[in-house]
This record gives structure tokens, C-alpha cells and sequence, in this order.
């Protein structure tokens, strides 16, 4: 029997990660075969039936989507999920990919002017679909360039541009805007000296499109500071072999998300999300902190899920599991979703004070640098004290300059007067 890939999530498609089995293994039913990253997880696909594998049909890195054949099974029966995959959208309606345009084709794929909309909805991830749906665009009115018509971001990005066109050309503009589209960079810079070139994963044309809508889309304001260390890193060593014997390795992180939230109640704006469409503030009761990870692909923003019930050396055992999850590329997409609010911490790394780009559509990010000895006037004198720097990105329109100096400060506060009681085992 051919085993054929599943649909898996909206789309389906993504690229072979690694492939874990060989020609002439016997394999078991639900046995996993090889992974596939799509978005931002990795997807195990297990095998539909039992039997001995006969020949391999993709390799490491082809991008595949549902209905592709992975392998052949010898001795197996064929089940409907396996021998019959849903596919993305009917052969007939299938769009075939588009070309790229000319200036003189910009208006060749425009809606008539009586907004009727009868096409076939093309493939998209689900981001571009999100991106489409908050800019009120209906993607069946858009060219797709990828295979079968597949809609991207850029061509999303064009079809804007050519509406902006229109609208200039029929007067309702002084002159056409700027800045609001850009063209992809395509510049041959092997002209200038030696080159090599690798293509980008999934994942970072992922993080890659993520980032500059974040960026772009938020008024980002950054607000700087640093917290003394001291009492943490003495209770740290006082506790550290308690927690090692309870499974639990006790690092600064666990400390700074407990006194994170302590802060977080007393400012509920920075555990908040804008909602644009209904124009609405919404105000979490719930403290889902993401924990940005560096991962060998690229990064990746775990979340640990209700931080303000969790004691210390719960957060401290499920931080490890979710580090680990996280490079070994075993994170699902429901790992990643429901954060309120996001660490990102370079500490173990090195370097100081950076901006991080807030993880829309949360409202702000803290980042955290790596803890070092400063010279520090205190009533005793001039001390040598471990001063971590952390600095707190904001969206301007939900937070103000002075709330964010206040939230500044009783992060701080909190950080520095750590009650022993809550690293007691």
C-alpha cells in the first residue's frame, strides 16, 4: 500500500524534517515515520498500518503537502485515512501557480467594482489568512504565486499595493503612498565577491514574516533599567541543593516570572491584548508567561501556563521540560499559543541591555541580560552587586510612559525583596 500524507492543521504543507525509518523495517501501526514542520511546530506522522517498509518516496527537506506518497508498505491493508487523504481543494478548482507581473498587469487580478466574489478560497497558512482577514481582503480575490495558486504574505503584499495604485490613479490621493509595501530585495551580490547561499527553513520565513509585522504594526517604546541581584542569588545557594534533590535546577528565570507576575497583578495593562477590530481592551485573569528559547533553527516561544499558581520548583521543573521540548523540535502549535506575556532572556549568553520586539498580540516583553558585578553606591558605601539589566518593550497605544516607569519599578522591587517563603520547599 502507498501511505500517503495526512492533512494536518489548515494547509497541510511543510518540509521533511527527518525521516525515521528505513527500507525494511517492520513497522507498527501509529509508529511514527518521519516529522514534518509546518508553521511553527513539528509534526509526527505515524503510519496508518502495520507492515514492512519498501520504499521511501520523499527526502530530507522536499516540501510536501496532503496526498503526497512518503512510502510504500508491503503486506499491509490500506485504510481510508491512509489511501484517501483530504485534499487542500478539488483538482478542478486548483489554481496554477501565477507569474510574475508586469507594471502593465497590476490591475489584471483587482475585484470588479460590484465586490462579487465567486472564485475558489486558494491555499494559505494560517497566519497570511489572519494577516487577510484583519485587513478585511477576501483571498479569493488574490494571485496566488506558490504551487496551486498558494497565497503568500508577499502576494498579499502586492495585491495591497496594486489597490493603493487604483485608488491613487482615480484621485483619491495627492500621490501614491510610500512606505507602506516593500519590494522583496533581489540583488546579485556575487557581482561584489565570493558567495554561498542556503535556503531558509519554514521556520525562519516564519519568525522572519512574525517579526517585521510585529515591529511594524506596534508603536514600540523600550524602557531600561537594571535590578540587584544580591538577595536572589542568596537564596539561590541557599536552596539550590534542596531543589537538585526535589528534581528542580534552581536558576534566576523561575525568580524573575514569580516576581513578573506579582507585577503584572498590580499593572493588568501589561497582561492585556488591544483588540482592533471591536476596539476593545481585554484584560487577562489568567498568567501565561512565553519563554523565549534559542533553539539550532531558529527561535521559539514556549508558554508556561498559569505562572501565579505554580510554586517555585513547579516552575522551575516545567521550565527545564519545555526548554528541552523546545530543541529537540518536539513543541506543538498548542504549546506555543495563549501567551500573555513574554520573556526573552539572554543571560546565559552574554551582553547587556537590547530591545526585544513585543510578541503581538500581546502588549509588551521584557528582556533580560546577563547579571554582572557593578560598582554600586548603597548606605554602607561603594559595593561591588550582581546588577542584572532588563529592559521592557511596550505597545504605546495600550501603555502610557509613566505606567510603564511604574511597572519598571515594582519589577524591580519585586526582584530585590524575593520573600524566602516562596522558595521554601
Amino acid at each position: 500500500m502507498d501511505v500517503k500524507l495526512p492533512k494536518i492543521g489548515e494547509g497541510g504543507e511543510g518540509a521533511v524534517v527527518s525521516i525515521l525509518v528505513r527500507p525494511g523495517d517492520v513497522v507498527s501501526v501509529g509508529q511514527t515515520v518521519l516529522e514534518l514542520e509546518s508553521e511553527k511546530a513539528v509534526a509526527p506522522v505515524p503510519s496508518p498500518a502495520a507492515g514492512t517498509v519498501g520504499e521511501i518516496k520523499v527526502k530530507e527537506g522536499q516540501k510536501i503537502g496532503p496526498g503526497t506518497t512518503i512510502l510504500t508498505l508491503v503486506g499491509a491493508a490500506a485504510t481510508p485515512a491512509a489511501s484517501a487523504p483530504t485534499p487542500a481543494s478539488k483538482p478542478s478548482t486548483a489554481r496554477k501557480a501565477a507569474p510574475a507581473l508586469a507594471d502593465e498587469d497590476l490591475d489584471d487580478d483587482l475585484p470588479a467594482e460590484d465586490g462579487t466574489d465567486d472564485g475558489p478560497v486558494p491555499a494559505a497558512s494560517p497566519y497570511v489568512r489572519k494577516v487577510a482577514r484583519d485587513l478585511g481582503i477576501r483571498l479569493s480575490r488574490v494571485r496566488g504565486s506558490g504551487p496551486g495558486g498558494r497565497v503568500s504574505i508577499e502576494d498579499l503584499g502586492r495585491y495591497v499595493a496594486r489597490l493603493e495604485k487604483r485608488v491613487a490613479r482615480a484621485g483619491r490621493y495627492a500621490e501614491e503612498p510610500k512606505g507602506l509595501v516593500f519590494e522583496p530585495v533581489n540583488v546579485d551580490f556575487a557581482q561584489f565577491g565570493p558567495v554561498t547561499s542556503e535556503p531558509l527553513s519554514q521556520l525562519r520565513k516564519v519568525i522572519a514574516s512574525r517579526m517585521v509585522e510585529n515591529k511594524v504594526s506596534l508603536p514600540h517604546v523600550t524602557q531600561f533599567d537594571e535590578a540587584d541581584m544580591s538577595r536572589i542569588e542568596s537564596l539561590r545557594a541557599a536552596h539550590k541543593a534542596a531543589y537538585e534533590k526535589a528534581g528542580a535546577k534552581l536558576t534566576p528565570t523561575p525568580f524573575i516570572i514569580k516576581a513578573l507576575v506579582a507585577a503584572l497583578k498590580k499593572h493588568p495593562r501589561f497582561n492585556s491584548s488591544l483588540n482592533e477590530v471591536a476596539e476593545t481592551l481585554v484584560l487577562k485573569q489568567y498568567y501565561h508567561i512565553g519563554i523565549a528559547v534559542d533553539t539550532d533553527a531558529g527561535l521559539l516561544v514556549p508558554v508556561l501556563r498559569d505562572a501565579d499558581k505554580k510554586s517555585l520548583v513547579e516552575i522551575a521543573r516545567e521550565l527545564s521540560a519545555i526548554a528541552e521540548k523546545a530543541r529537540e523540535r518536539k513543541l506543538g502549535a498548542d504549546d506555543m499559543k495563549g501567551g500573555t506575556f513574554t520573556i526573552s532572556n539572554q543571560g546565559a549568553i552574554g551582553g547587556g541591555h537590547f530591545t526585544p520586539i513585543i510578541n503581538k498580540p500581546e502588549s509588551a516583553i521584557l528582556g533580560i541580560g546577563k547579571t554582572a558585578q557593578k560598582a554600586v553606591v548603597t548606605a554602607k558605601g561603594i559595593e561591588a552587586r550582581p546588577m542584572m539589566p532588563i529592559t521592557i518593550s511596550y505597545d504605546h497605544r495600550i501603555i502610557d510612559g509613566g505606567s510603564a516607569a511604574r511597572f519598571t519599578v515594582d519589577l524591580v522591587k519585586a526582584l530585590q525583596e524575593f520573600p524566602e517563603a516562596d522558595v521554601q520547599l
